[in-house]
């Protein structure tokens, strides 16, 4: 009898904080007064507990439980990295519990006790489905298996880092009472999601995951450099349907207010995931035919207005000339080798990393790799296959494919020479065009040998002309590989667009004009089409716009000095250019020219193929002391 007393005490009491505290149950609350839409007749707490006749499991537990459901879990062949993988929730387990009503299929109010009240399943962003591929891992095979992106102490001693010990395991296993408290829907007073404590700032998701330095099995934390990064740090604000919103999957982009508020969850929604493994956001509906991890970045930048202030739009650079994005059927994977040979893709993770990237605010000299790229990864230029994590070098992470990977040319990048000296057996293999071996290069990965080119200016021209760019007389200066490819409208260069080779209205995407002079159908050695009629008048990129066919190399190089013909240069560069409308391209190559038994290949010179031809004289051949050739071009037989 005093028991009865109490229980029946302790219902009253909590009818009274009902009536004075809307933040009890919330949601939860069924009743007939209560604030769900869901409504049957029973006092609040009935629906889930019965003081007698419960059913034997869980606390006085009242509500019909799901058992036998066939779940769909995550385990090795959904996730190339979970380290920890799920079991179905025992029968009256914590989990459960929960899932008696948001799985979907089992309507709340099939109460034993009371028999099955008139009320309907749960439906949308309140169930999560028997498909728990989309949902964060709970109900996990014991014991935990460490992992570097989490905190040491889940598994040495079974605790969380929440200071406020409110994120906590269960029996030492992640459940969903761990996040969530099924009482008090509005703990956080902005995201009303039954949180155990305030969710800004990512503070839930860093309570079990690791932002530091860790190493486990010989794999670094991916998480590492989460701190002060731009997603964490970010004050842009949401569009204000975002904020605030109650739902277990949003489509937005989160609760808060602003990115850094939200944190994680502006990238990994914590349930119904439509990307399943990683748990990314992607946009609303998706995109056909674009893998998940670069929508997942789409949400964003893609000139939206759901942040303000805006910022850069970097799928409009794709739209041009970009980068191939990753196809459904060609999918970035986070466990993928670093080289990644026979799938050639270009996902935003290949080249920045979303835990770690900087706001690149300054452009510092190369070839050190920007902020913007923060502890990406990348190849060593020695031997183009030991992993860098992170890269050090911008040209360490172009490398990844751009070097010993196995990949195809893109022809809607435009035409592409095919070089007299080339790397055997891969001529896409930029490593050994530039790298130490090479006869002569552009100073990407190594530095300027020799004597300055009377035709390299002081400083970079900006696209206005103007000289604003990095100093180029020293000996020891390096180049990015961005110096060449990159937005066409890019800021570092005077533009408003963003940094990086995302996408450019010219081939290659390159960062300005470059034509490539081609022959007709009758082969190399034919008439040379005249890309340009009046090459003299716009070989000068002084002046802004710089119209020149040969924009991007004016970037470095004065032109007028170029076609200048003086001791020093090439006799007949005025010749082939200004009259003739020749493109550099048919005599010289962008990046380096391999090592080769000939000595042709000094100052880039290595001639295309498509365009030139042997000659009665002999093979193809430069001879440099006396700056002549032996082939056929245009139609002439050059001899020796």
């Amino acid at each position: 009898m005093r028991r009865l007393l109490a229980l029946l005490g302790l219902l009253l009491f909590s009818s009274s904080v009902w009536s004075q505290q809307t933040d009890v149950l919330g949601l939860h609350d069924m009743s007939p007064g209560g604030a769900s839409s869901i409504k049957g007749n029973l006092d609040p707490c009935r629906f889930c507990h019965a003081p007698h006749s419960g059913i034997g499991k869980g606390p006085l537990w009242s509500q019909k439980l799901a058992t036998g459901q066939n779940y769909t879990l995550s385990g090795p062949s959904t996730s190339t990295t979970l380290a920890n993988l799920e079991n179905a929730p025992a029968s009256g387990s914590h989990s459960n519990l929960c899932l008696s009503c948001h799985d979907g299929t089992i309507a709340p109010g099939q109460t034993t006790p009371y028999g099955n009240l008139n009320m309907p399943v749960l439906t949308g962003v309140d169930t999560l489905t028997t498909n728990m591929l989309g949902s964060h891992p709970f109900s996990l095979k014991l014991p935990l298996v460490d992992s570097s992106d989490l905190i040491s102490s889940l598994t040495s001693s079974g605790k969380t880092s929440d200071t406020l010990q409110k994120v906590t395991l269960v029996g030492g296993n992640v459940e969903c009472v761990s996040c969530h408290n099924p009482h008090l829907q509005s703990l956080d007073t902005v995201s009303k999601n039954f949180l155990v404590r305030d969710g800004s700032n990512s503070q839930i998701c860093l309570s079990c995951h690791e932002v530091n330095a860790r190493t486990i099995a010989n794999k670094p934390n991916p998480l590492q450099g989460w701190q002060g990064n731009i997603h964490s740090t970010a004050n842009n604000k949401l569009a204000a349907a975002s904020q605030g919103s109650y739902s277990i999957s949003s489509t937005t982009l989160g609760s808060y207010a602003t990115v850094s508020a939200n944190g994680c969850i502006s990238c990994h929604i914590p349930h119904n995931a439509a990307s399943g493994a990683r748990l990314l956001r992607n946009p609303v509906p998706p995109t056909a035919n674009m893998d998940t991890a670069t929508q997942n970045c789409q949400t964003c930048h893609n000139g939206g207005s759901n942040i303000s202030p805006a910022i850069p739009n970097i799928y409009a650079e794709f739209a041009k000339q970009g980068h191939p994005f990753p196809s459904a059927t060609n999918p970035h994977d986070a466990a993928e080798s670093v080289v990644p040979n026979n799938n050639r893709h270009a996902t935003c993770v290949d080249c920045h990393n979303p835990h770690a990237s900087l706001q690149q605010n300054t452009f510092t000299a190369a070839p050190a790799i920007r902020s913007s790229q923060n502890l990406v990864v990348g190849v060593s230029a020695q031997d183009g296959s030991t992993v860098l994590n992170p890269a050090v070098n911008q040209y360490e992470n172009c490398l990844r494919c751009h070097g010993t990977s196995t990949k195809p040319a893109i022809t809607s990048l435009g035409y592409l020479p095919t070089w007299l000296i080339q790397v055997p057996g891969d001529a896409l293999d930029v490593r050994r065009q530039l790298g130490s071996s090479a006869i002569s290069a552009h100073p990407v990965v190594r530095q300027r040998s020799g004597n300055l080119e009377p035709s390299l200016l002081s400083n970079m021209l900006d696209l206005t002309g103007k000289p604003t760019g990095r100093s180029m007389v020293s000996t020891s200066t390096q180049i990015f590989c961005t110096d060449c490819h990159n937005s066409d409208d890019n800021r570092e260069v005077g533009g408003t667009g963003p940094v990086g080779p995302h996408g450019s209205q010219y081939s290659h995407i390159f960062e300005r004009r470059y034509e490539f002079s081609q022959v007709g159908a009758s082969g190399p050695g034919t008439l040379v089409q005249n890309l340009f009629p009046t090459p003299s008048t716009s070989s000068d990129c002084s002046t802004y716009p710089c119209v020149s066919p040969y924009a991007l190399c004016a970037k470095c190089h004065d032109l007028s000095n170029v076609l200048s013909d003086h001791t020093g240069s090439f006799q007949y560069h005025s010749r082939h250019v200004s009259q003739d409308g020749f493109s550099c391209s048919v005599c010289h190559t962008g990046h380096g020219v391999p090592q080769s038994g000939t000595t042709t290949g000094i100052r880039l010179v290595n001639f295309d193929l498509r365009v030139v031809a042997p000659n009665a004289s002999g093979p193809i051949t430069y001879t440099p002391a006396s700056q002549s050739c032996t082939l056929t071009c245009h139609g002439h037989q050059h001899g020796s």
